[in-house]
């Protein structure tokens, strides 16, 4: 499949999503199926094996992580968050969503997965006293053995990035130059996967949480920030992308500036 038909079908998917609906929905089993056509299985797996380079040094034991900061699992090469039973959830809980995500594909998971809602391990102390478990085990081979699928998940993520994008932008020349610029970015080469990742990195930029003294670094902010007059769509989004992370750094409120070796070294891969 070529890039430029993997543009196609996931631009008409995110019109479709747009124009059908101004809220974001559950997606049917149907739609899930569809989902899984818009791009092949190499297609996924080689865009899963570079986000799992840069979210994890392509290593096994990474895909299963708990932040000794934070009060969730974070799974998979997308950190899809889990949380434990009890435990007030601040932001968005993706790990159930993409179990019911491969059984919609019809993928078997392990016997303790297919009722498990909650993440059975209530810290970062247990998650780690227990990381050799059977359980931790088979879980780090489900994510292993399913990384296109998390593709596929990411993607369907994705689909809902645009609209967001759109409804928080309050005029019709700000959007039109958003599109415009996704739009560029998306047709190249490398153009899908360096918006899947950007994603997964650093969020859609929509929300006002993911800010700091007003102003985001998301993939919003990105494509907000591009020249667009230029023949290289790509490298603008990798400058633009190179801008909003260090004026992330110069408005943090804490000294963030060690994050930018490794920001960039994965901006770079944006480019090969």
């Amino acid at each position: 499949m070529t890039t430029k038909t993997i543009f196609l079908a996931l631009l008409a998917a995110i019109m479709f999503s747009s124009c059908s609906s101004s809220t974001i929905k559950k997606t049917t089993p149907e739609i899930a199926t569809q989902e899984n056509q818009l791009i092949n299985k190499n297609d996924a797996a080689s865009i899963g094996q570079k986000i799992w380079m840069n979210e994890g040094a392509g290593k096994e034991k990474n895909l299963t992580f708990w932040d000794k900061d934070q009060n969730f699992a974070s799974l998979g090469i997308g950190h899809f968050i889990w949380y434990p039973a009890g435990i007030k959830q601040a932001d968005d809980e993706q790990f159930p969503q993409f179990l019911e995500f491969l059984q919609q594909q019809q993928v078997e998971l392990p016997n303790w997965l297919q009722n498990t809602p909650d993440c059975p391990w209530n810290s970062h102390e247990d998650f780690y006293k227990n990381i050799n478990s059977r359980k931790m085990r088979s879980l780090r081979k489900l994510l292993k053995d399913t990384i296109p699928f998390q593709v596929q998940f990411i993607i369907k993520r994705l689909k809902q990035a645009l609209p967001k994008m759109m409804a928080v932008l309050p005029t019709r020349q700000q959007r039109t130059y958003v599109r415009q610029q996704f739009e560029r970015v998306a047709q190249t080469p490398m153009g899908i996967y360096a918006i899947i990742d950007y994603v997964n990195f650093k969020g859609d930029g929509t929300s006002e949480k993911e800010r700091y003294q007003g102003e985001g670094w998301g993939l919003l902010q990105v494509l907000e920030n591009m020249s667009g007059n230029s023949d290289n769509a790509i490298a603008e989004f990798v400058l633009a992308a190179d801008y909003v992370l260090k004026r992330r750094i110069k408005n943090a409120p804490k000294d963030e500036s060690h994050w930018l070796v490794g920001w960039r070294n994965r901006l770079k891969t944006y480019t090969y």
